[in-house]
């Protein structure tokens, strides 16, 4: 077995602290892997305090993870020591079903091994995620960072990255199309910089107007505050695609009448409580209201190479160990710009 060290989360009420704890030994197809920065995010928050069901205790939280590959396995053939490489929210899959068989094992029909908060594929050992000094993961599920990407902004891209990509990608935001951005906060950011990387003309709806700088700086070439009920009659009819990033309770209906005729929006933000919506405006100019789940590993690969090919990267807050609470307390004050990313070669 792996000592492993790193931060969890006991309850749904304390706060985080070390704990130390044994990761697997390694098989012939494993890479053992020191993490060097995990990013957290907001769904790491929301699974700590149970807000998504009950946790499974002690947690370590963190599934966005840059490091550098210690060792293989006998039989590694995709990975070296000394690779860059990161993992994202998910560290095996059943391999063997229709969604898995296509490279979207986002949709295993048997659930994927989520990163953190599940169990390794024998069913019993609890995974742990990044919030530690070493993690170990099947080859398959690793991901290579190119040489264009410092690890510390690889890291919020293994989520956040990814699941702005996959539905830019899938609702093919490009040349010619008008996209919109829900938010403009960790998952917002990047989306606004993939989509102008894309080709499409973006536009961030936020209500804070204080991001509306920001928002030209990342390449919207508009902004509206969602605060100003004008908005929604002037803007009406206009998108072609919407991209909802934002996790709180918001009027969709108001929302599905900036789509044009057969446009679509797209939620990825997962609030805590059910949405309300009436399906009025969707029937009336056949619009659509779906969602996307992160990616699959091809579709995170191709996703690492294009914003190194483009220049996207986050803009992070890197933090220590020590500051995790804190930090989570500042995520929900929105109080980051735009990711908090720890160093975890500083545990202690």
């Amino acid at each position: 077995m792996i000592r492993a060290r790193g931060i969890a989360a006991f309850s749904a009420t304390e706060p985080l602290g070390p704990y130390a704890f044994e990761r697997r030994e390694p098989g012939e197809h494993d890479v053992v892997i020191d993490i060097k920065y995990c990013g957290i995010c907001h769904s790491d928050i929301h699974t700590v305090r149970s807000e998504w069901g009950a946790a499974r205790y002690p947690v370590v939280p963190g599934h966005e993870i840059a490091g550098v590959v210690r060792a293989v396995g006998t039989k590694v053939t995709k990975h070296d020591v000394g690779d860059r490489v990161g993992v994202g929210c998910f560290v095996d899959s059943c391999r063997e079903c229709a969604h898995c068989r296509q490279d979207l094992e986002q949709y295993c029909l048997e659930g994927f091994n989520a990163t953190y908060n599940g169990f390794e594929k024998d069913g019993e050992t609890p995974t742990q995620g990044g919030y530690s000094d070493v993690i170990v993961v099947d080859e398959n599920y690793v991901l290579k960072v190119p040489d264009a990407l410092t690890l510390e902004k690889a890291a919020p891209l293994l989520c956040a990255g990814i699941t702005l990509y996959s539905p830019l990608m899938h609702w093919k935001a490009g040349p010619g199309k008008k996209v919109a951005i829900i938010g403009l906060g960790g998952l917002g950011h990047i989306g606004v910089q993939i989509a102008r990387a894309l080709g499409a003309e973006v536009t961030v709806l936020s209500h804070s107007e204080a991001k509306r700088e920001d928002a030209r700086r990342l390449g919207a070439r508009a902004f509206a505050s969602t605060r100003d009920p004008r908005v929604f009659s002037d803007l009406a009819g206009s998108f072609d695609l919407i991209v909802n990033t934002v996790s709180a309770d918001i009027d969709m209906g108001a929302y599905f009448g900036l789509l044009k005729r057969d446009g679509a929006l797209v939620a990825v933000g997962l609030p805590e409580k059910p949405l309300v919506i009436h399906p009025f405006p969707l029937v009336m100019m056949r619009r659509s209201y779906a969602g996307s789940l992160i990616g699959s590993i091809k579709e995170t690969q191709e996703m690492l190479d294009f914003c190194a090919r483009n220049a996207v990267a986050p803009e992070i807050e890197l933090i220590g160990p020590e500051q995790v609470n804190s930090a989570y307390e500042r995520v929900l004050r929105s109080d980051v710009r735009y990711r908090f990313v720890i160093d975890m070669a500083k545990i202690g």
